[in-house]
């Protein structure tokens, strides 16, 4: 700014607080508040512009006259800064990356700069990348037909991690069938979010949403953090049954339901199906184009990475700390032995025996002791697996139901999976943002994280 500049402006804020600064005799009580709203009024031609000034800029001007003159009321020259400057090069990688996937965006796209070792940590600043791509028409509102919107919903939060965790399904994306590779099979994703650090405390992803795969979620989630205090979630029927509500009263977690038709109760899981959507989805999509992922046991390794590597280490926009980091906060939880937890997580089917002492389940046929003969019984199992059947009367335990006529080993809602897809030839994509995360997860790894296995090979998830 040229001196010429800077004293019309000190002369212009002068002339609006002179006949203040300058009376000799004190003021009469209002009459200051009087002559600033009477001056808020009008409006005023302005070295740069025309505009009105507030009560609280009149202020600052003679506050600054008092204690500094003329020179207070001069603007102060802008502070000089460090160059934000990129280089051409990473400047053509950054671009390469947007056009590749006009979805990423300005932090992923520096993530990939930074994992790839194309630019320093810190060094790009991510509103002067944003610049650059608008002005090169590289924006995702220039890319994107339909870019997805924001939405708006009430703010809630708990005072600590573990107090609520949000669940939902989510109609992701497709794979190749495996029963048929020529066709394409819906892959749904059970995400369960903590309501205070925002991180994912499971993620997984199923070949649909029907039971028992929010039950096999949350009892990875309880194993790998301890219990909730309240689990809140739809009313969809995976939600609402009549096992998920015994397993929490079991373990003393409040189960609590979003109204119909109001998903703003779950702002915070919607939230985060809209950042996969736009993050992790185009990235793996890729992938399964390449046939580098063509399974639910890949596609579940891809999402573990991406959140461990990428989503837990990346600064939350309301937060301002990473989940991971808010999550570690959190003092232990209450936590039980894996055999302890996997009874409570039984399902539970009542039987009336016929005259010979047998039971069907399933369409299998059961064995059970001869003394519980046309008496009705309380069945205990693991949907996953229907060869060791608990035989319940009365509260007693009897012995395991043996298995006469087995046709399922496995129960109806739990879907099955096949064999693996040949891939196909990778073709050369650069940069791929998943890879780098599963990269810096690997990293950070340590030798006590639990992983799991679904007991029909669906993968770990997280």
């Amino acid at each position: 700014m040229d001196l010429s500049k800077a004293e019309q402006i000190a002369a212009f804020r002068f002339s609006l607080i002179a006949p203040i600064v300058s009376r000799q005799t004190p003021l009469a009580p209002g009459e200051l508040k009087a002559y600033l709203t009477a001056t808020t009024m009008r409006t005023f031609d302005l070295p740069c512009s025309k505009e009105r000034v507030s009560v609280r800029t009149l202020e600052r001007y003679i506050a600054a006259y008092r204690a500094n003159g003329w020179e207070g009321l001069k603007p102060k020259p802008r502070p000089e800064r460090e160059s934000t400057a990129i280089s051409v090069e990473v400047l053509a990688m950054a671009e390469k990356l947007r056009r590749e996937r006009p979805e990423r965006s300005v932090e992923q796209i520096i993530f990939c700069l930074e994992e790839s070792d194309l630019a320093k940590p810190g060094s790009i600043a991510p509103s002067t990348l944003a610049r650059h791509f608008k002005k090169a028409g590289l924006s995702r509102s220039d890319l994107l037909v339909n870019p997805i919107q924001s939405g708006t919903f009430q703010r809630y939060e708990t005072d600590t991690a573990h107090n609520t965790w949000q669940c939902d399904f989510q109609h992701t994306l497709y794979l190749p069938d495996p029963k048929d590779p020529k066709r394409r099979k819906k892959a749904e994703l059970l995400a369960i979010v903590d309501d205070y650090s925002r991180a994912l405390v499971h993620c997984e992803f199923y070949w649909d949403e029907k039971l028992p795969r929010l039950e096999d979620g949350l009892k990875k989630a309880i194993l790998k953090h301890g219990f909730p205090t309240q689990f809140y979630c739809d009313n969809g029927a995976a939600f609402s049954s009549g096992h998920l509500t015994r397993i929490c009263g079991k373990l003393g977690i409040h189960l609590s339901h979003s109204r119909p038709y109001r998903p703003q109760g779950r702002g915070k899981i919607e939230r985060l199906f809209r950042f996969i959507d736009t993050s992790f989805l185009p990235e793996v999509y890729k992938l399964i184009e390449e046939g580098t992922i063509t399974s639910l046991a890949e596609l579940n390794t891809a999402v573990t990475s991406w959140v461990d590597g990428y989503y837990h280490q990346r600064k939350h926009g309301t937060t301002k700390v990473t989940p991971a980091e808010r999550l570690a906060s959190a003092s232990p939880r209450k936590k039980l032995p894996f055999n302890e937890l996997t009874e409570i997580f039984l399902w539970e089917e009542n039987r009336q025996a016929d005259k010979t002492a047998c039971v069907k389940l399933q369409g299998n046929l059961y064995e059970i002791d001869s003394e519980l003969a046309r008496k009705k019984v309380t069945l205990r199992f693991d949907p996953f697996d229907l060869t060791e059947i608990q035989v319940w009367y009365n509260g007693q335990r009897f012995n395991n139901a043996k298995p006469l006529d087995m046709h399922r080993s496995v129960f109806d809602k739990v879907a099955k999976v096949a064999t693996e897809i040949k891939k196909t030839e990778e073709t050369p994509s650069g940069i791929s943002l998943i890879k780098l995360a599963e990269t810096k997860r690997q990293e950070m790894l340590s030798n006590d994280v639990l992983s799991f296995s679904s007991p029909n090979g669906e993968g770990r998830g997280i």
